[in-house]
């Protein structure tokens, strides 16, 4: 087993052959960075920032850096299809072919995600031919993803968000699992939204999303497992902590903004979480926020909008972040992210939940009435257009709320601006 200092990661794409894992980092939330310069560098391969991984090489940090699932940069960047990431890479001596865990490497990873330029980039580095990966050609087959339940030690298991998930302990580490159990397999709506969204976990990876690991789906009951976060969600914080700082609320919701805007420009399909609230979203050990919780989502598969079958009820998500169109059992598409994002946003300065004296039955009816929750917070604490972002993010008309790609500009400029306020009061 990896001692706790080991770094590992987890972003983007996955292997070609199987799920990774997560990282745990050391770190707090009161707004200060603590991530390994070797982390960094796989951020950074994800998010193609060619300056930021020649400084970081300049420095001195391991180009050929392994995670815990002994992945590299280049795994990260081949996968995400870099082109340009990767000829960085190989020039300051990358190795060509790692294998993470799984045998997997970067050629194999550009192969299974068809990023053509990638490959003949990696080829003319010499490059060997990938194995051909596993695939499941028939039902009865075992997914490469399956976990033996034995595996699954539940001696010490608490329930965990909201009796949703519980802790177990797999091949020596803490990690959420989410179970069907026998007694409900005949709710056809419940089996349905395990199924989707185990179809969904396995579409999604990135450093604000928590990370799928794997499912019992050959045996009952059927389980998710997921990794496990011990900080707790938001929600509680926010509940511990009250109202937030400015730049710490700002971080916090640059964490959320990315990850979603990560599942909005997910192709070919858009996911939409559809259930986006405090309590689903996780702080891990480096204070960052990954959203969590898809049991609600959707993908636009076939159009850009999508209408739930029967109308949603408030026993299966909180009416306090739904967006009006849901409520109203009306077609709705990603910007019934936004809107809720909005609202958390707005909580996180606040310090208190969207209208807190409103019984939860009656605050959609407040939404669609186009009322919205007040601001009380000192008018700094929404300097630099946070108050409009807001304003502009639970728009009554959802055409004009703002991308998460949009809102995460607008957020890097309030960010900047808040480090020079800070920066000058020294």
């Amino acid at each position: 087993m990896e001692s706790k200092s080991s770094a590992r990661f987890t972003l983007g794409k996955q292997s070609s052959l199987a799920p990774d894992q997560p990282l745990p980092a050391d770190g707090d939330a009161d707004g200060s960075e603590a991530i390994d310069p070797r982390v960094r560098l796989m951020y950074m391969a994800n998010e193609g920032d060619l300056d930021g991984i020649k400084e970081l090489l300049d420095s001195g940090t391991d180009v050929n850096f392994r995670d815990i699932d002994k992945r590299t940069a280049l795994h990260v960047a081949a996968c995400q299809g870099r082109t340009d990431v990767v000829r960085l890479l190989l020039s300051r001596g990358a190795d060509v072919d790692p294998e993470d865990r799984w045998g997997s490497t970067p050629l194999a990873d550009a192969v299974y995600y068809k990023h053509h330029d990638v490959i003949k980039l990696l080829e003319e580095h010499g490059a060997k031919p990938p194995t051909a990966p596993m695939h499941v050609q028939n039902a009865r087959e075992v997914p490469e993803y399956e976990i033996d339940p034995k595996e699954l030690d539940f001696s010490n298991s608490v329930e965990i968000t909201k009796g949703t998930f519980r802790i177990a302990s797999w091949r020596g580490t803490q990690v959420a699992v989410k179970t069907l159990g026998e007694e409900v397999f005949t709710d056809e709506d419940k089996v349905k939204a395990f199924i989707d969204e185990l179809a969904l976990l396995q579409k999604i990876r990135h450093p604000n999303v928590v990370q799928f690991l794997g499912a019992v789906t050959q045996s009952t009951p059927m389980m998710i497992v997921t990794e496990y976060l011990p900080k707790g969600d938001l929600r509680a914080y926010l509940k511990q902590k009250g109202a937030l700082k400015p730049t710490l609320a700002v971080k916090f919701a640059l964490d959320i903004a990315r990850g979603m805007n990560y599942l909005h420009e997910n192709r070919p399909e858009a996911i939409i979480h559809r259930d986006l609230e405090p309590s689903n979203i996780l702080r891990d050990d480096s204070g960052h926020l990954k959203v969590a919780d898809f049991g609600l989502s959707k993908l636009l598969k076939f159009a850009n909008t999508v209408k739930e079958d029967r109308p949603v009820t408030c026993e299966e998500t909180s009416w306090r972040y739904a967006a009006p169109e849901v409520y109203k059992n009306e077609e709705y598409d990603t910007k019934v992210d936004v809107f809720s994002f909005a609202l958390i946003l707005q909580e996180m300065i606040e310090g208190c939940p969207p209208f807190p004296t409103k019984q939860e039955k009656e605050v959609p009816k407040a939404y669609i009435a186009n009322e919205r929750p007040p601001f009380r917070a000192p008018t700094k604490h929404y300097a630099y257009g946070l108050r409009e972002l807001i304003e502009d993010c639970w728009s009554e008309e959802p055409f004009r709320r703002p991308t998460f790609r949009q809102i995460l500009m607008k957020l890097d400029h309030i960010s900047d601006q808040l480090s020079i306020k800070r920066h000058w009061k020294k």
